[in-house]
């Protein structure tokens, strides 16, 4: 069934367009049940045996619905059918192992990909993870599922009507197999609608009612409304509300406005700054100074800034917030005055929240607006009254050297958020006063190992279990009434100073993947393992396209330890003089194809990261360290690159193809160097590093008389205790 589906969209340069493109509906769409008896399922899954998709793991990815999912008293043998409401709030709960059997629609995949690009990338990863038992139904382009819009229905009312009309699909399609899908949301008007046409839904808190042996995950529930009386947010007034999209972009439009990303000073947090483009086509820098300027921005976040009176700009360095503890941050919640080197808060206990608070202490500097004797860093405030203090200034009339100081401005918007998990602790102040008279959840601040991220407030009830803890945070929402952004218990990681723990808060904090390689990944490895041989007809030596040059004495001089030899070279002294000399790179692409999910995972990881007991592979060992290592005495795949040079090191030609090699030796730096001094040895190996050498130092000769730039870059290494592996 052909249709026509149109919709209007905003181009880059503010123009609004529609769009008409024909959209199929079909009715040979499975519902991803693995013993359905339908024949449109049946005849899927056969398909899909027929192109080649086998079973992974015994889950046939077509159909990777449990037969048997999880039973519960109240709803019997289920499925979750989650909201994108559900998704954007509870995707840390979601990804918990324990949660299987989900149906993800494509209804809700489409409003992730324009809601969160990294919620949307996460939802994927977890349905090719064909272990978790992920479907996704393809409930737009379903004869019998497909909605269209109501004239007096807004986009949002309209897909979440077209959730409701899958998951009663479902029911009524699974019925025979005794399965109830369960839709899953935390909107009100939604699940009551739901109620009433009779879907199956529930709230997520209800959902995680049914794993009672995971208690932690109603933790992990997003926070919204998160309270504490005992705190001194009653004397907070509260942030300014944001502009509209549409008012921000009209200010960008019409030169009032400035965007950028946000860039928090690493040594004092509440100074941040944007690089903006300017109407005369210059980039400069907008300051943003303190929390009520910052009006809800953490660092990275996309931001439209407003400039601010003359009078407010900066003249003098700001202050340094300099840190005296590093395992407590700042209390600055109360406004200090400007005497250098004091003390933020006074120092008058010796216990851990007299030491937290002493780690703040202005280092020095005013804010130069007119003789102010606020500090930059130890006002969150920022200054008030913008508006009584001057006329706000536009873009275009920003100079360069002005005598008025620094441009600063304040953010009335947030054009992209960037927020993402955290590492943190619990407030040293919090945990000083500590207990919990009952299980109920109570509110608490945590502080994010990243400096630059202010205070998080969650709700949980194992205070006493996350005292002195490393923990994951997320962020769920900062209402403009709240100090500080809500946020909700993702895992926790271990004990606070423990080698591990730290270890892992590092890999995280820099988004360093380091999870073990899928069984997706392992699946396109070599079925031989590390009994792969060299076959010369597999291997294309015998059609020619793949050279042999095993007979040449080819070597790879590396660091000491070094098990992933990706490169190995060679020099011989050709018949008219000159010389040959190869570079030959392991022939990665040999095991790794394009578009595989061992591919998809090498682009993400990127690269391989060492640290200093061990180190996290962007391939599988197998690869890394062993069929894709050029070690010596075995046959390794290459990827050669044969120069002709001449005495003077003058390239005379060059060729490049695929080959095999047989590496005769594996050469530390030090082992190299002591061959080439080595007088007495005058092997074939030896004297190839020595025309190496000979050669090297003519090109490099050349580079620095051409002017080129010499970098000292040490390589630091440690060395490790047998026993604890310290350094």
């Amino acid at each position: 069934m052909l249709r026509n589906k149109s919709f209007v969209k905003r181009t880059r340069k503010g123009n609004i367009v529609r769009t008409v493109k024909e959209h199929y509906l079909r009715d040979d769409i499975a519902c991803g049940y693995e013993s359905c008896k339908h024949s449109v399922c049946v005849s899927a899954r056969s398909e899909a045996e027929e192109q080649g998709k086998t079973l992974v793991g015994g889950i046939h990815p077509a159909a990777p619905l449990s037969a048997s999912p999880r039973n519960s008293v109240q709803w019997g043998p289920h499925y979750l059918v989650p909201d994108t409401n559900a998704f954007v709030n509870q995707i840390d709960i979601l990804e918990r192992p324990i949660i299987n059997d989900v149906v993800v629609l494509s209804t809700v995949l489409d409003e992730l990909r324009g809601l969160s690009m990294v919620v949307y990338n996460r939802v994927r990863a977890i349905v090719r993870d064909h272990e978790r038992r992920w479907f996704v139904f393809s409930n737009e382009h379903h004869r019998e599922t497909f909605v269209d819009r109501n004239a007096d229905e807004s986009p949002n009312d309209r897909n979440d009507r077209a959730i409701r009309v899958a998951v009663q699909w479902l029911g009524k399609h699974l019925e025979d197999a005794s399965i109830r899908p369960v839709m899953v949301t935390n909107d009100e008007d939604n699940l009551r609608k739901a109620n009433a046409d009779g879907v199956t839904a529930c709230r997520m808190e209800d959902c995680l009612g049914v794993y009672t042996e995971f208690p932690e995950l109603l933790d992990m529930m997003g926070s919204v409304n998160i309270t504490d009386r005992n705190t001194t947010e009653s004397n907070w007034e509260g942030y300014a509300e944001y502009l509209s999209p549409v008012q921000i972009q009209a200010g960008i439009k019409a030169g009032i406005l400035v965007q950028g990303t946000l860039q928090i000073a690493p040594y004092n947090y509440l100074e941040g700054s944007i690089f903006a483009a300017f109407p005369d086509g210059k980039e400069r820098r907008v300051l943003v100074i303190g929390r009520k300027d910052m009006n809800r921005a953490i660092q990275g976040d996309k931001i439209a800034v407003q400039i601010l009176p003359r009078s407010q700009w900066r003249k003098a360095p700001s202050a340094a917030l300099v840190d005296e503890d590093e395992d407590a941050v700042p209390d600055v919640d109360t406004k200090t005055e400007a005497t250098p080197a004091a003390p933020s808060v006074p120092d008058t206990d010796k216990t851990n929240e007299g030491r937290a608070r002493k780690r703040a202490r202005v280092a020095g500097g005013k804010l130069g607006n007119g003789g102010s004797a606020a500090t930059t860093g130890a006002t969150e405030d920022g200054e008030e009254g913008h508006d009584e203090l001057g006329e706000f200034v536009k873009p275009a009339d920003v100079e360069d050297d002005s005598e008025d100081g620094e441009p600063t401005g304040r953010v009335v918007g947030v054009i992209r958020r960037n927020w993402r998990s955290y590492c943190a602790f619990l407030d040293p102040n919090f945990a000083h006063k500590g207990a919990k008279a009952s299980n109920a959840p109570v509110s608490v601040s945590v502080l994010a190992m990243d400096r630059r991220i202010p205070k998080i407030k969650i709700r949980t009830r194992q205070v006493d279990v996350l005292s002195g803890q490393r923990f994951v945070v997320a962020i769920d929402s900062w209402p403009k009434e709240s100090r500080y952004p809500h946020g909700h218990f993702v895992r926790a990681l271990g004990d606070a100073g423990d080698k591990a723990t730290e270890t892992e808060v590092l890999l995280l904090e820099h988004d360093v993947p380091f999870q073990p390689f899928t069984k997706n990944v392992r699946a396109d490895l070599p079925p031989e393992g590390d009994k792969w041989l060299l076959d010369v007809d597999r291997d294309q030596i015998t059609s020619g396209k793949r050279r042999d040059l095993r007979h040449i004495d080819i070597c790879s001089i590396d660091p000491p330890g070094c098990t992933d030899i990706d490169d190995a070279l060679h020099a011989i002294r050709l018949p008219n003089g000159n010389f040959q000399v190869g570079v030959h790179i392991a022939d990665v692409t040999n095991f790794v194809k394009p578009n595989t999910a061992m591919d998809k995972e090498a682009a993400h990881r990127s690269t391989t990261v060492y640290l200093v007991d061990r180190r996290i592979d962007m391939l599988p060992e197998l690869l890394g360290t062993n069929l894709c290592s050029l070690m010596s005495n075995v046959d390794r795949l290459a990827f050669s690159c044969i120069w002709e040079l001449d005495q003077d090191a003058t390239i005379v030609n060059v060729t490049f193809h695929k080959s095999v090699i047989h590496s005769k030796a594996s050469l530390t730096y030090e082992e190299a160097q002591n061959r080439i001094d080595d007088p007495s040895l005058n092997d074939s190996i030896t004297n190839n590093i020595r025309d190496l050498n000979m050669l090297a130092k003519k090109l490099r000769k050349r580079r620095i008389d051409a002017g080129a730039l010499t970098l000292s870059s040490p390589e630091v290494r440690f060395r490790l205790e047998n026993d604890s592996q310290d350094p």
